[in-house]
């Protein structure tokens, strides 16, 4: 097989893997704490689904952008994966994917300093996520060429209306108490 090809399958697999790890971390997370779904709010195994979920992107995501960078076609430097909007092409979409890393690793890193942190500091660090998977999104939508394939983008576009969908009812019916 040739090496670039193996770069970009790997790319893909990791981008769409992290992708899926990200959503099942933000699902669950918004099921523990919104009132509607009050039921789930003590379910250990939710829980740790969220907490697994929201490590296992990181590997995932780090796998995504080496291989972009190893890939000589994709032509993204190591700048580009820390200044966002820069890469001379598609550069709406590839900066996005980086203003996403970014959003996401202060996210991560916060819940790791959680206990170190003011709880209302930390709650609103932890709300990055929803931007960030925002940002993901239009990411994924404008530059992942597997978005064009309808069963990977019914996947997107369910979970992120899946998404609203509780987080409008968390904003109606509020949030569960810690």
């Amino acid at each position: 097989m040739d090496p670039g090809l193996f770069l970009w399958l790997i790319a893909r697999v990791a981008g769409l893997t992290s992708f899926a790890a990200l959503s099942i971390s933000l699902l669950t997370g918004l099921a523990l704490r919104t009132a509607v779904l009050e039921w789930l709010g003590s379910n250990r195994a939710l829980r740790s689904t969220h907490e697994y979920t929201a490590v296992l992107w990181v590997p995932l995501g780090l796998l995504h952008v080496a291989a972009l960078l190893l890939d000589q076609t994709a032509r993204v430097r190591p700048i580009d994966v820390v200044v966002p909007f820069q890469v001379s092409y598609g550069t709406l979409a590839i900066g996005l994917g980086t203003l996403s890393l970014e959003l996401f690793a202060v996210v991560a890193v916060t819940g790791w300093l959680k206990r170190r942190l003011k709880p209302r500091l930390w709650h609103w660090l932890h709300r990055l996520s929803y931007a960030a998977f925002g940002v993901l999104f239009l990411h994924a939508v404008l530059g992942g060429t597997d978005f064009s394939d309808p069963l990977v983008s019914a996947v997107g576009w369910g979970v992120t209306v899946a998404l609203a969908t509780l987080g409008l009812a968390r904003l109606v019916w509020g949030r569960l108490p810690v």
